[in-house]
């Protein structure tokens, strides 16, 4: 079955991680709805680096967290906090790309 991820995620958020990094945050729904995007390994460092547009090496960590039904991506800033060059200094407009992230899943999950 494909989704989208806005259908399994209550949050899906960016946020700056320091003037070197950035976060993105993505919550779920529910249990059952974590635990198979999770479980089915959809959201890969390889997968986030084509969505977008980054290598996979500036990925620099994937961090399930079981107890919030969440997962947690830390990359590379493209570009540092507080450059001229740059557009978003707090990072929280970086998540438009999750919102139109679509992925098979093996079975039929319920949103809710």
């Amino acid at each position: 079955m494909r989704y989208q991820l806005p259908q399994l995620a209550s949050v899906i958020r960016s946020k700056n991680s320091g003037p070197y990094e950035l976060t993105f945050d993505i919550m779920f729904k529910s249990e059952a709805a974590y635990r198979a995007v999770a479980d089915a390994g959809v959201i890969s460092k390889e997968a986030f680096a084509a969505l977008y547009g980054i290598a996979p090496a500036t990925v620099m960590e994937i961090v399930h967290f079981d107890p919030a039904h969440a997962i947690k991506i830390t990359i590379e800033r493209p570009v540092h906090s507080g450059d001229l060059r740059e557009t978003d200094v707090y990072g929280a407009q970086q998540h438009a790309p999750l919102m139109a992230f679509s992925f098979d899943l093996p079975a039929e999950i319920s949103p809710c």
